[in-house]
């Protein structure tokens, strides 16, 4: 090979690791994100069948058997109870852009990617999360909703 061939190999390579890359980096994205989302509705339906057994939800994801366990990013998951617990008023709970509570029975999210959240969902550490909002009408992105 000449040096001439040797430097377009080498400018072929960089430009399909500069496309790929971007790429991989996305799917990962979405693949943590899909199973944040499959491990709160999980959690979920375990609340609920927590509820049935108990007549009421759960202190703490503990008694669920998710106290441990994190999300995808290594946070572990965020529990609220509202519905017959210690939450006082609406200010714990998470809340829409029109700063309406997005549940009435518990709040359940991951802080996604960045590791921080906020209550609203309008605040920039809120956009990635994870969220469980409707009482469980709607799992996903924070942003989405």
């Amino acid at each position: 090979m000449t040096l001439i061939e040797l430097l377009i190999v080498i400018g072929l390579m960089g430009t399909l690791i500069s496309i790929a890359v971007p790429i991989y980096t996305n799917c990962l994205l979405r693949a943590r994100n899909t199973v944040a989302v499959a491990d709160i509705y999980e959690i979920g339906l375990q609340i609920m069948v927590y509820m049935t057994d108990r007549g009421e939800h759960p202190q703490t994801l503990e008694e669920v058997g998710w106290g441990k366990r994190s999300d995808p990013w290594g946070n572990l998951y965020q529990y609220l109870r509202i519905e017959g617990g210690t939450a006082k008023g609406k200010g714990g709970m998470r809340k829409d852009r029109f700063m309406v509570p997005l549940n009435s029975d518990f709040d359940l999210y991951s802080m996604g990617k960045d590791g921080e959240s906020k209550q609203p969902l309008t605040a920039k550490q809120s956009r990635d999360d994870i969220i469980r909002a409707s009482n469980g009408g709607y799992i996903g992105l924070g942003s989405k909703f």
